[in-house]
């Protein structure tokens, strides 16, 4: 009894060596990974070999910055993070044994989101330590291609503060200025639509940049992270064609343009937009269909001009809103506190030793477009 078993324990074992060599002659696809397999270190976050950036750290890290296209699949969450932080400032064993733990955990919940072979992920936390090797190596042993950001997130935020002070400079800006509601950010968007180089910087700071500015329904990124969409958007451009800009302060909203771009605007050739009163009223009334939806909200939000418009203006621009006077509300806005507060922005932001290039136009339709465009780019 004892022999023949050992006899087919032997067989079995020729068997499952066969099947082994059998696969490895015919299968050109599974393949076993090293004990040995490795993450790579990568010091370059913009990588073409990169299919995905991942972003372990909490998700409050995460909302406050992180690499633009990056998606977050925090290994702490952020009580966790709070938890393992307090305990590593007593017993540095116990924060790693505990968040080791936690980690494990949540890794194993990410893992089913990976199921393309050829995915080859960048993973990055705070420092490039722990938490984004403990998922990388997971998935290397797994088999996939994936790589640790050295420095982490550290070293991302470093580059773009270098990047903020010396790419503005190898750029030639062009920069479309004009009375509120004269249609700047549609000429803009008209320009990126057919080809030509443009940052819209109201898109990346969700806000238009005036007291009714705040995209509806919308937040306002942190500064850090518009920092980092304003340098996505400049690496993505290219130095030999000039890149358009809409005029702005150098704050909007809540957001501030970092002074070595905002230096650059201000040197550069300006054009500006003239548009009838008329139109320009059509316009912002097309543009602001959120305010007029919304009226309750926008007698509050207009409080915030008592102190320079005073309470007896306010009061007739609530009674307009309040009897849907849409037209007349939105004239004397523009005339009576747009229009003043504009011309005394662009005296303090022209620095381009020239006077701007002034620009008719009749409307905002698509053959006043085409044709400012030919102007513009001629």
């Amino acid at each position: 009894m004892a022999l023949r078993l050992s006899q087919n324990v032997l067989f079995m074992g020729r068997n499952i060596k066969y099947c082994f060599r059998l696969i490895h002659r015919k299968s050109t696809i599974v393949s076993l990974p090293s004990k040995d397999k490795l993450p790579e270190k990568i010091s370059c976050f913009r990588d073409d070999r990169v299919t995905q950036i991942i972003d372990v750290r909490t998700p409050a890290e995460f909302v406050e910055d992180h690499i633009p296209g990056a998606i977050n699949l925090p290994v702490l969450n952020n009580d966790e993070g709070a938890i393992v932080g307090e305990t590593y400032s007593r017993n540095h064993f116990q924060a790693r044994k505990t968040g080791a733990a936690i980690i494990s955990r949540h890794i194993a919940e990410h893992i089913d989101e990976y199921k393309d072979s050829e995915f080859s992920p960048l993973i990055y936390c705070w420092r490039g330590g722990q938490r984004s090797h403990s998922m990388a190596l997971v998935l290397a042993q797994i088999g996939f291609m994936s790589c640790v950001l050295e420095g982490g997130y550290k070293c991302y935020r470093h580059t773009v503060v270098e990047e903020l002070n010396s790419l503005p400079q190898k750029f030639e800006f062009k920069v479309i200025s004009g009375m509120a509601g004269t249609g700047k950010t549609k000429i803009l968007q008209y320009l990126g639509d057919h080809g030509h180089q443009i940052i819209d910087l109201e898109a990346l700071a969700k806000h238009k940049g005036s007291v009714l500015g705040l995209w509806h329904g919308e937040t306002q990124p942190s500064q850090k992270y518009f920092d980092s969409l304003l340098v996505d958007t400049l690496s993505k451009l290219s130095y030999d064609r000039p890149v358009w800009v809409e005029s702005e302060s150098v704050r909007i909203g809540n957001i501030y343009i970092h002074p070595n771009f905002f230096s650059s605007l201000q040197k550069a050739n300006r054009y500006c937009i003239n548009l009838p009163l008329d139109e320009r009223v059509k316009h912002t009334i097309s543009d602001y269909q959120n305010w007029i939806k919304n009226k309750d909200e926008l007698k509050v939000i207009i409080q915030n001009l008592v102190r320079i418009r005073g309470q007896k203006q306010i009061d007739h621009w609530s009674k307009l809103i309040e009897n849907n006077r849409w037209e007349e509300f939105v004239r004397s806005m523009l005339v009576e506190h747009y229009d003043p507060t504009y011309s005394a922005s662009q005296k303090k932001n022209n620095h381009s030793g020239k006077d701007a290039v002034q620009l008719e136009i009749l409307n905002l339709g698509e053959k006043s477009l085409h044709e400012l465009m030919t102007i513009l780019t001629k």
